[in-house]
């Protein structure tokens, strides 16, 4: 175990295996035991988005509305996300995470049963809140149970596990959706929650250390910063709504976008200068201050825009205008989940050897060359180009996170684990619903403009327009279709190979608008202090 001394000089906070939740156990029985859960709920994010289209004809309702299923559960998850360390702290971080993941259990099982889209609002909304603050307290176990020299490979194992969710959610929703019913979609996690709690129980300790400091902390009474708690449900609610409805409802078009905009605004004016007064904060925001944590926070944050952001868009890209089916599309995409998986343990050797910022740097000129060989895709492209693309993208993802995760530790005191790690979750979220809704934008307006352009010259002044035509009606008269209809439905299938054609550059321009992203965000990396791994001495237990 390397002491106090040897992890400071790593540039690493003092660690102290008092804090460990293994007790005497294998600590790395933790990994696999705590990252059930949040594969249970990315997993359920995934699927969830795969089948809306079906809850929306079970239930009959209106696509728009069904998605208030996925708008619900995001707006609860970044409510609890940020007070989710207070939370932990104040009931206990074992008990806290227990009664997490029975909530969420018992809202899967109310969402499979819902027999109306009201019912199943209100079993999401419980999902959501009950989800905000697993990542966050698993990743402060994590940090508690291994030493610096050893959070990379429990960080790169946690991710192994965890990243399974992502590859097996879009496929497993497509067959579930395709083979059985959206209800499953749901009710898949009753057993798997059932499981977590079992091994939980069993295998996670609550440290005498965070015993300690829970009953220091509730000296004197429950104290509780209910108007920071307010002001933060406030920001995040309406900040969650305006970005997820805002391109469906026309923005400022919209006075419902513009009531969530002024909301947010006035809150997060608020919120700022009430909790840096507080000397007990719900949200911690003082902890920005420190270097590190404050530009990972950052670096957290634009990853999420691009990472979250190219989730959503490219099995949205092969579906929409490459005809894909929802399983194809999830397959394209497992592809990259595959390759991070293997690259994980590979991230987590090096995080303890190198400097994290090279590694990290590294990883954003791929993500960068990635999005680059993206903005080079075409109505012609293959599935293996597609799978590919997303493979060389997601390589690199394990060199971002693990080394980024860890960097973010450098200086602050153990005790800050839970609320760092709410923080840092609370970024990373943020940054994903920020790309979410910017991509939406771009790729509308970006299909607007490209659409307009093609328009233009498609008259029949256009001899080129003209021939197309003539010629496409010759094919459908060949096939039989009568002479009198083919040149209607010529241009019908004209326009629409020019609509594929407009989505397709619209897709290119946020490919590239993504990549300058990427590569505009590396500099920021000078301004944070390295890990350097220790050059003597051996860990000892």
């Amino acid at each position: 175990m390397a002491d106090a001394a040897q992890a400071a000089s790593a540039g690493n906070a003092p660690w102290t295996p008092d804090r460990s939740v293994a007790g005497k156990r294998n600590p790395w029985a933790i990994v696999a035991v705590v990252s059930i859960a949040t594969f249970m709920t990315v997993l359920d994010i995934s699927i969830v988005n795969v089948a809306l289209n079906h809850i929306a004809g079970s239930l009959a309702v209106s696509y728009d509305e069904a998605s208030w299923v996925s708008t619900t559960f995001l707006i609860a998850t970044a409510v609890v996300i940020p007070i989710s360390g207070w939370l932990a702290n104040v009931l206990g971080r074992k008990r806290y995470y227990m009664g997490s993941v029975a909530m969420f259990t018992l809202a899967s099982f109310f969402c499979g049963v819902a027999g109306n889209l009201d019912l199943l609002i209100l079993a999401r909304i419980v999902q959501g809140a009950a989800a905000g603050g697993l990542a966050a307290v698993e990743q402060s176990m994590l940090v508690d149970t291994f030493p610096p020299k050893k959070r990379g490979m429990a960080f790169a194992a946690y991710g192994m596990v965890v990243i399974a969710g992502p590859i097996l959610g879009p496929v497993l929703g497509g067959w579930i959706t395709d083979n059985a019913s959206w209800q499953w979609c749901f009710l898949i996690n009753v057993p798997v929650g059932l499981l977590s709690l079992v091994l939980v129980h069993v295998f996670v300790d609550e440290p005498a250390a965070l015993v300690r400091e829970r009953k220091k902390r509730l000296e004197g009474g429950l104290k509780m910063d209910v108007i920071g708690f307010v002001l933060v449900a406030l920001f995040f609610s309406c900040l969650e709504i305006t970005l997820d409805r805002g391109q469906e409802d026309d923005w400022f078009g919209s006075s419902t976008i513009v009531a969530t905009t002024v909301i947010t605004v006035v809150s997060l004016i608020l919120f700022i200068p009430w909790e840096l007064t507080r000397k007990s904060p719900i949200v911690p925001i003082r902890m920005l201050g420190n270097r590190n944590f404050g530009l990972a926070s950052v670096l957290l944050l634009l990853t999420g825009v691009i990472i979250f952001g190219t989730t959503l868009f490219i099995p949205q890209l092969l579906q929409q205008v490459l005809d894909y089916t929802a399983t194809n599309a999830g397959l394209a995409l497992a592809a990259g989940g595959i390759a991070t998986i293997l690259a994980m343990p590979i991230s987590g050797l090096l995080t303890s050897r190198i400097d994290a910022r090279f590694m990290i740097a590294g990883a954003f000129v791929i993500q960068g060359l990635a999005l680059l060989n993206m903005s080079h895709f075409n109505t012609g492209i293959s599935f293996y180009d597609a799978a590919t693309a997303r493979m060389f993208q997601a390589v690199g993802l394990p060199f971002l996170f693990v080394p980024l995760t860890n960097l973010a530790y450098v200086g602050l005191r153990p005790e800050d684990s839970n609320q760092a790690s709410a923080l840092m979750n609370v970024a990373r979220n943020l940054g994903g619903t920020i790309g979410i809704a910017t991509v939406e934008t771009l790729l509308a307006r970006r299909q607007q403009f490209h659409q307009s352009r093609l328009v233009e010259t498609l008259n029949p002044l256009n001899p080129n327009y003209t021939s197309g035509i003539g010629h496409i009606a010759h094919q459908l008269v060949s096939h039989g279709q009568l002479a009198a209809a083919a040149p209607a439905q010529g241009l019908a299938q004209f326009y629409g190979a020019m609509q594929r054609q407009a989505a397709m550059l619209s897709y290119v321009d946020v490919f590239h608008t993504l990549m300058i992203v990427v590569f505009a965000s590396i500099p920021l990396l000078a301004l944070m202090r390295g890990t350097r791994p220790p050059s003597t001495g051996r860990s000892s237990g």
